[in-house]
């Protein structure tokens, strides 16, 4: 646990949530309280693979199909990098397997995850108010 980290939060409230108005129960519960987004640095071959609709891949051209298949077999995909772009092409900007690689690269989190904080307890709370 990052104390400092944690007190700079508290201390500064830069989402304006009111930290200093609460107790360390509450605190902690806001800072676990899942209501952020944050992009996703990675997607697996198999996520990406479950997205794409399979009459979309066996429409593309054997070479394209090729191409996709390679990216795959990569293993680790950066939802944000030339891959994306590549698939953007290849499917088309506003096809369902691109919107739904597009919903799948960015993530619910609480904002201790966000903060790299992990969960938050009250104790950690009460340690970086001290």
């Amino acid at each position: 646990m990052d104390i400092a980290k944690l007190k700079t939060e508290l201390t500064d409230d830069p989402l304006t949530r009111g930290y200093a108005a609460m107790t360390d129960a509450e605190a902690a519960v806001d800072l676990n309280e899942v209501y952020r987004t944050q992009n996703k640095t990675s997607l697996t071959a198999s996520e990406v693979l479950n997205a794409i609709v399979p009459s979309a891949f066996t429409a593309l051209d054997a070479t394209v199909q090729q191409r996709i298949w390679d990216i795959l077999h990569i293993g680790e995909i950066n939802p944000f990098g030339v891959e994306a772009t590549m698939f953007s092409a290849a499917f088309g900007a506003g096809s369902d397997t691109i919107v739904a690689l597009v919903a799948m690269r960015v993530e619910a989190v609480s904002r201790a995850v966000e903060l790299g904080l992990g969960f938050i307890y009250p104790g950690h709370i009460e340690n970086a108010r001290m």
